[in-house]
């Protein structure tokens, strides 16, 4: 996401940055990226072919904003920009990240001399006027007066140490930090509902194979009872298949609950409570599966992940912290100015012989706080190592998910294929064991074990289909989302940000 206010944000750290140099404090530097191989072994070129397609791997490939695309899915991408448009979780970052640019605009003015004017009219009366001297004698009331004053002041810290600049330098950072958990939101909320989307397909399709097998077995049955009647077979064949049946229609209820919870989840992440959640409905046959798949370099990781740029960001406030504790265990020097004009009429208010002024300039030397600044600065550097600790932990995880979905995605596709061989047998075995058992050549047992693997490799299928699609979308989120494409902000969709 490109807010408009955020290339302000950008240069006005940059900014406190270089007029930080001569500031006390450490002047900070994003630590480098490591140089190390994504993963343990040589990335191939491609995956290996399953289902007719094979996934190619594009080292240093850019990465589109609206990457999701890549399923040629309408249902999808509708879904996705009701999302954009409604989420409430991303609305609130959205607007967190207003507050953060507010304040950081109304700590500019700490760099800035304070200005103020006022008026002031006084109405009064003194108690009495001597005519005799220091006697008590021949007293008489003096009239009242008003007595007006018009002044103008002006005061201003001397920042010699920067240390306000390290703290507009902190408050610069912590905006950054905002912008970049409003992407991370982003981010997060797309891969979630592609990963949603392809959970639903995924029920779905399972559903539909449980349902093909349990008609099967419904049509054995149907079989079995006319022969059982004919006096063919045994009723223990008939209760073997019924027991087969039942058991068969048992998996069904909790795939269709999971499905109901996916449809929920997709509510909840376009924003609307389930019952008025009316999208299209998700199918494997509607999610194509991307081809190209980008590889970045490890110091485009760095740059592209939102996660670790808010760590960045947080690393940065933290040491900016540490300048200001240092700044306040120095002098502070402060200069004030004060000029006005005080008479007892309007028309005399601004005349020369009228005018009042005074200018006072400060030093302020901490010199015994009960050893609160000497903590407070030791505090500041402890949350620098941790911050520095947890930038650390943040890249090591963000690798290991990249080279996580670039396993995945490896082994996706070998268990793909083995499914694919594994159903097309057991489709087979069970067409060959049913016309044999009609035939008197194999007992009933045989059958119900083939239809039992039927079952089982026609679900590992799906599932190995569905994990292929999920494993993708979870490069595409390791990688960063091509957050830095994005040019959505408008009033009418996908994150308004003024």
């Amino acid at each position: 996401m490109k807010p408009t206010g955020f290339l302000k944000r950008v240069l006005s750290l940059l900014l406190a940055g270089s007029v930080a140099g001569c500031a006390v404090g450490p002047d900070y530097h994003q630590p480098a990226a490591p140089q190390a191989a994504l993963t343990p072994t040589p990335l191939p070129a491609q995956t290996l072919a399953a289902g007719g397609v094979a996934q190619v791997f594009s080292p240093g490939a850019d990465i589109a904003g609206d990457w999701w695309r890549l399923y040629h899915s309408p249902e999808l991408d509708a879904l996705i920009a009701q999302a954009l448009a409604r989420n409430p979780s991303l609305q609130a970052a959205q607007a967190t990240l207003l507050q953060a640019e507010e304040n950081q605009r109304a700590d500019l003015g700490t760099l800035m001399p304070s200005l103020s004017a006022g008026f002031k009219a006084q109405r009064g009366q003194n108690s009495m006027d001597s005519t005799a001297g220091s006697g008590f004698a021949a007293t008489k009331p003096l009239p009242a007066y008003t007595l007006y004053n018009a002044s103008l002041s002006v005061s201003y810290a001397l920042d010699i140490w920067g240390g306000a600049r390290r703290g507009l330098e902190s408050v610069a950072a912590q905006t950054q930090y905002q912008h970049y958990e409003l992407e991370a939101a982003y981010l997060t909320l797309t891969a979630n509902i592609v990963t949603a989307a392809i959970q639903e397909a995924s029920l779905r399709a399972q559903i539909d194979a449980t349902n093909q097998v349990i008609g099967d077995e419904r049509q054995q049955l149907g079989i079995l009872q006319s022969q059982l009647s004919l006096g063919g077979v045994a009723q223990a064949s008939v209760l073997q298949q019924q027991a087969a049946l039942a058991a068969s229609e048992a998996a069904l209820p909790p795939l269709q609950a999971a499905l109901v919870q996916a449809r929920n989840q997709l509510a909840g992440f376009a924003g609307v409570v389930p019952g008025d959640f009316h999208a299209a409905d998700f199918t494997l046959d509607s999610l194509h599966l991307p081809v190209t798949l980008p590889v970045s370099v490890p110091s485009a990781i760095v740059a592209q992940r939102p996660d670790i740029q808010a760590a960045s960001a947080q690393l940065h406030e933290a040491s900016a912290n540490v300048g200001v504790a240092d700044a306040q265990m120095l002098p502070q020097i402060s200069l004030t100015a004060d000029i006005g004009h005080e008479a007892v009429s309007t028309g005399d208010l601004f005349v020369p012989q009228t005018l009042l002024w005074n200018l006072v300039a400060g030093v302020t030397q901490p010199i015994f706080e009960g050893g609160q600044l000497s903590a407070k600065r030791k505090a500041a550097l402890a949350a620098l190592q941790a911050s520095g600790a947890q930038y650390q932990a943040t890249v090591i995880s963000a690798f290991q998910n990249v080279a996580d979905a670039l396993s995945a995605l490896q082994y996706d596709a070998m268990t793909l294929n083995a499914a694919d061989t594994a159903a097309a047998a057991a489709a087979q075995s069970l067409a060959v064991t049913q016309a044999q058992y009609q035939l008197g050549g194999q007992p009933l047992s045989a059958v119900l074990i083939a239809q039992t693997n039927y079952q089982n490799a026609a679900i590992a299928q799906v599932k190995a289909s569905a994990a292929r699609l999920a494993d993708t979308a979870a490069l595409y989120q390791a990688l960063g989302g091509g957050w830095w494409h994005r040019e959505d902000v408008a009033a009418s969709c996908c994150g308004v940000i003024p």
